[in-house]
Parts: structure tokens; sequence; C-alpha cells
């Protein structure tokens, strides 16, 4: 399994922070079927092939992910779309 790992810096509150990734895990959960539910400020995902969370604290955005053997191969394109979106919502 491939793992991935991604911290963002951010300056908002984490209330501010949290209602971001619930814009986003809406579109995952549109876009790729993912589950997602709140534990706290951590935000756990999964569906076929990935398991992950997104946890929100002061001044940070932790993505975390295991990827299943067919996404796999995927990782660098993975990664970079996340980062991307890290960046845009949270640079």
């Amino acid at each position: 399994m491939a793992k991935i790992d991604i911290r963002r810096p951010h300056s908002l509150s984490v209330a501010d922070a949290r209602s971001i990734v619930d814009r986003v895990a809406e579109r995952m959960r549109e876009k790729f079927g993912t589950d997602s539910q709140w534990s706290g400020d951590t935000l756990t995902f999964q569906r076929s092939g990935v398991k992950g969370a997104i946890a929100v604290v002061p001044g940070e955005v932790h993505v975390t992910a295991e990827l299943g053997m067919l996404l796999s191969p995927l990782k660098g394109t993975i990664e970079d779309e996340i980062g991307r979106k890290l960046d845009e919502h949270f640079a």
C-alpha cells in the first residue's frame, strides 16, 4: 500500500478550516463516492481502494491516506492533486 502524508499551514480558525474541509469532502462524496465522518476535528474518509483522514488543527491541515494496490501506481498524481487543492483553499 502506498501512503500519502501532506501537511499545509493555514491562518484560519479551526472552525473556518473545518468548513473548507467539509466542502471538499462533499465534492469527494459526489465525485468519488467516498464515505466520511468527523471525529473531533479529524475527518476520516474511505472508499474501495483508499482510506484516510484530514486533521484540522490550529495553523495546519494534515492529510493522510493509504492507497490500495490499484491506486498505488497513481500516488504521485493523487499527491499532486491534493497539494493543489490544499494550496488553493489554504494558501
